[in-house]
């Protein structure tokens, strides 16, 4: 498989999908908002589990693409709005719990507890790989990605390295991003007002929702 991947034939295509999967990772998004909110409200071992669950979900995306079930699904227009729905009430409940949040009672609360033991590794990644998974938006990444820039001629074996490649390269954006506001000095200058961060996170998530909810609606 990998020796395929990095042949002479392949690699103008890898490298031209690894370019556009660099600019989609890095833009603004849910996974985006998911990854921030828990990297500074619960630290660095929670968001990178709530990463791993991001990359199982690109291994979704990978899965139906090559199986042409991403076109299936852009084609079939009940079956891409129902998706847009529940993508929509995804976030909105994931933006719901980021606006519940309420400053803490003790001032020292926070520094001491890390609010690490909130949630758990297996919840995190379940929060990850969801968020990822219904995010329409990555759908129409993945439908793209498998349409234009990798030709249909591409053997399995060499898309699923592509896939292999993508879910890796996802987590490590997002672990290094989990690392990077879970333990700096930005965290504790976040952690004083956390909640307010939670909110805006919340208030992002809230967006995407509706935009979503404005494109099954234009739609109908």
């Amino acid at each position: 498989m990998f020796d395929e991947l990095f042949s002479n034939r392949y690699a103008a295509e890898f490298i031209a999908m690894a370019i556009a999967h660099a600019f989609a990772v890095a833009s603004p998004g849910p996974d985006f908002a998911v990854v921030s909110r828990y990297s500074i409200r619960h630290g660095t071992r929670v968001a990178v589990w709530v990463s791993f669950g991001i990359a199982l979900g690109i291994l979704v995306h990978v899965t139906y693409s090559i199986l042409g079930l991403a076109l299936v699904i852009h084609q079939t227009p009940w079956l891409y709005q129902l998706l847009m729905l529940v993508a929509a009430s995804y976030f909105f409940w994931l933006g719901w719990q980021a606006m519940r949040s309420q400053p803490p009672t003790e001032t020292n609360e926070i520094e001491v507890t890390g609010f690490e033991a909130e949630v758990s590794a297996r919840r995190a990644v379940v929060i990850g790989f969801f968020t990822n998974g219904l995010n329409v938006k990555a759908t129409m990444f993945f439908l793209a990605l498998f349409t234009s820039i990798i030709a249909t001629t591409t053997p399995v074996t060499v898309k699923a390295g592509y896939g292999i490649y993508l879910a890796c390269a996802t987590f490590a954006w997002f672990a290094t991003l989990s690392y990077l506001l879970g333990r700096s000095r930005v965290r504790q200058t976040l952690l004083k007002k956390g909640y307010w961060f939670d909110r805006i996170m919340g208030g992002i998530l809230w967006l995407l929702a509706m935009n979503l909810v404005w494109m099954w609606l234009q739609g109908l």
